[in-house]
């Protein structure tokens, strides 16, 4: 027979430990604001989830090739509330990603819907795929011209 104890001091210095550990790494992925990219013919798009920020508190910022995502989320308890449990994070959270010299910085735009901000960022044309005509001659060799 195996005979465990539970020491509630134990239990809540052990939730409290990973409550801060999930504060201090964002949930696991190193920040608070988890995000996905994806490469379209004409456009880049990252998606940031951010459930239940305040659409005013967030900021889009670009400053020399690096785009910079900042937003705040509060918790607004009443004077009879009082929290036994808490595992969301709040505060201030700040992403920033290095953009490729490939793509127009001047053109972004971002939109928030559904606890989602979504940028997106266009493809300059000089980085976009072309195709090359190829020449042909009437049976004689031509030589490209350098």
């Amino acid at each position: 027979m195996l005979l465990t104890s539970i020491d509630p001091f134990v239990q809540e210095f052990e939730r409290q430990f990973d409550r801060a550990l999930r504060q201090a790494t964002g949930g696991g992925n190193g920040t608070g604001m988890p995000m996905d990219g994806v490469r379209r013919a004409d456009d880049v798009v990252l998606r940031f989830d951010l459930p239940g920020v305040d659409p005013g508190s967030i900021e889009v910022t670009v400053d020399r090739g690096v785009l910079s995502v900042t937003a705040r989320r509060e918790e607004e308890l009443t004077e009879d509330e009082r929290p036994f449990v808490r595992e969301r994070v709040m505060g201030s959270f700040t992403r920033r990603v290095y953009l490729s010299e490939h793509l127009d910085a001047d053109a972004i735009e971002a939109a928030y819907d559904n606890g989602v901000l979504a940028v997106r960022i266009p493809v300059l044309e000089k980085a976009k795929p072309r195709k090359v005509a190829v020449q042909q001659s009437g049976g004689g060799r031509k030589a490209i011209k350098s």
